[in-house]
């Protein structure tokens, strides 16, 4: 068990979301040493790219346990936003974007609105 997870075990059934959360927490937090390279825009992406997916990572995790319906619009706005400011970072810097694959519709049992507001 991470320390990030110390205790969580006496909140029930809110365990499992806050191990989840917790875990990409650290995930986040772990990613983002990065050494420095001496090219400041290169470092600052590989440093904001952890804390990006960690968003996302958390959005997910709040859709499979969450149950607010204006929430969870909510954190299907935050994984679409900042999917598309990596991609908007990565191509600043030059780098070349990994192969495009299909967004999930599902994440756990709930259904993913792709493309409309």
């Amino acid at each position: 068990m991470s320390i990030c997870n110390a205790g969580t075990d006496k909140f029930g059934d809110e365990t499992a979301y806050l191990i989840a959360m917790n875990n990409s927490m650290e995930k986040m937090m772990y990613g983002m040493i990065a050494p420095p390279t001496g090219k400041l825009d290169h470092d600052f992406v590989q440093m904001m790219m952890p804390h990006h997916q960690a968003a996302i990572d958390m959005a997910q995790v709040y859709l499979r346990f969450g149950s607010n319906a204006q929430l969870q619009r909510i954190a299907q706005e935050i994984i679409v936003e900042q999917q598309q400011e990596v991609v908007a970072m990565r191509l600043a810097i030059g780098e070349e974007l990994p192969p495009s694959a299909p967004a999930p519709t599902r994440i756990g049992s709930i259904e993913i609105e792709i493309g409309s507001r």
